[in-house]
């Protein structure tokens, strides 16, 4: 760490908490509005400050944009369209590391349940309406309009401890995105998709797909965009030891 990182003062500090404060998963985006490849190599180079054990600095990000992001975006929609018409299909995508668990438990699915139904409520989407929930989904697959998506990979040959690592090069990712104007919507519904995906990017066989991300300008018109999830109190998940 060089002295100016020890010396250094946080002078604003509400604008840091405001910067993850306001962070939220947003599913509408300017897709007119670009983002500059300056902007984005900035908040690339932030966030390459996350740590990670031995320093190892185990991600990998593809940017997509223009022509690139659109032949993707053609390439997993029709695929997704398929296994919605054909559902035995989705044994061809089968994700790479099981981000969710095999069997949910409380509080996790009570929060999951809130957080879909919650969703789904605001759009008008009721239980049942399957080709309503495909066509919310399949809004993943065009990073929700967003000019630029990101695919994050990690060499296979890390351990689950660099996942860990990730996260937080994700979060200052995200977090810098705010402190420029700029919404971001981390995706792991793209993880399905790798065989697609991996390829189109550029991927080598070693790369295992981590996640996707859409960022951009909000589209502040649109209601999806109203929907923010809570948060347990602190006290919930605190255990303080004197």
């Amino acid at each position: 760490m060089s002295q100016t990182q020890v010396s250094t003062v946080v002078e604003d500090p509400g604008s840091v908490d405001a910067a993850i404060e306001s962070r939220f998963s947003c599913r509408a985006f300017l897709r007119d509005k670009p983002v500059p490849r300056e902007a984005i190599e900035d908040m690339l180079s932030v966030a390459r400050r996350a740590p990670s054990g031995t320093n190892c600095q185990p991600w990998k990000v593809y940017v997509l944009q223009g022509a690139s992001r659109d032949a993707l975006v053609d390439k997993v929609c029709a695929a997704h369209d398929a296994i919605y018409a054909d559902p035995s299909l989705a044994a061809q995508y089968p994700e790479e590391y099981d981000y969710y668990p095999e069997k949910w438990v409380s509080p996790y699915i009570d929060r999951r349940r809130e957080n879909g139904w919650g969703l789904y409520g605001l759009l008008g989407i009721a239980k049942g309406e399957k080709e309503r929930m495909h066509a919310q989904h399949h809004r993943n697959f065009r990073f929700f309009d967003a000019p630029v998506g990101f695919m994050f990979t990690i060499d296979r040959v890390m351990g689950r401890g660099s996942l860990v690592d990730y996260g937080a090069f994700l979060q200052n990712l995200m977090v810098g995105a705010r402190a420029r104007g700029l919404h971001t919507c981390p995706q792991a519904a793209w993880n399905g998709f790798s065989k697609i995906i991996l390829p189109h990017v550029g991927a080598g066989p070693d790369e295992m797909l981590v996640c996707g991300m859409s960022l951009g300008y909000a589209d502040q018109s649109e209601k999806v965009n109203t929907f923010h999830t809570p948060r347990a109190p602190v006290e919930e998940f605190t255990h303080w030891l004197d």
